[in-house]
């Protein structure tokens, strides 16, 4: 099933809405978790920071959106508040698990080397799929009259696809390549991931 098709479902249901919404600002907390023990103490940029910093406002910002669809829920990232919670949160892990395994066979890195690389790519895939997600969502909900909106959280991640472009540069020559491994990889465990929201919603 499409994520196209279950959206609408999700925002009919304020109890189920509100689970989503924090089901993405789990994971954007989760993001913002990981960029930040990627950084290096002394060697972290300022584009690094302030990715870091937007992503735990997109998490801030989509726990207010929640607000909107009923008051005192999903006050925390409990299984109960989440939709499809396990896997919610196995898809970022092991998107960064998988691309650390690719850089190591790949590239030989380990240490620091392969936090800042894994960074790069794990954060570029979830970049473009998230340029891709938020304006469906976006979209699905102005059909359906919702309050609830993701405009601004659309903005910065454009900007964040292309800040990641512009430091996969400096990282390597051929990092298209690498690159789209990553994307591929996410993909998968994208697509999975919507399988078990579909499960979950019907």
């Amino acid at each position: 099933m499409q994520l196209t098709n279950i959206l609408p479902t999700i925002i009919a249901d304020n109890q189920l809405h509100a689970r989503w919404l924090n089901t993405l600002s789990l994971m954007e907390n989760t993001g913002a978790r990981k960029i930040s023990a990627s950084e290096d103490p002394v060697t972290v940029t300022y584009i690094i920071l302030k990715h870091a910093a937007e992503e735990h406002r997109h998490a801030f910002y989509l726990k207010k959106q929640i607000e909107k669809t009923g008051k005192d829920v999903c006050p925390t990232y409990s299984d109960e508040y989440l939709v499809a919670p396990s896997y919610s949160k196995y898809y970022l892990n092991m998107l960064d698990v998988e691309v650390s395994r690719y850089l190591k066979r790949e590239l030989n890195l380990k240490g620091a080397e392969l936090r800042f690389a894994a960074y790069l790519l794990v954060t570029y895939a979830i970049e473009v799929r998230a340029d891709e997600l938020y304006p469906v969502y976006q979209e699905a909900l102005e059909n359906a009259g919702s309050k609830v909106n993701v405009k601004s959280i659309i903005l910065e991640e454009e900007g964040h696809l292309e800040e990641m472009i512009n430091q996969l540069q400096n990282f390597s020559p051929i990092w298209q390549q690498h690159a789209d491994k990553a994307v591929e990889i996410e993909a998968r465990l994208f697509n999975q991931w919507v399988v078990e929201l579909g499960k979950e919603v019907n």
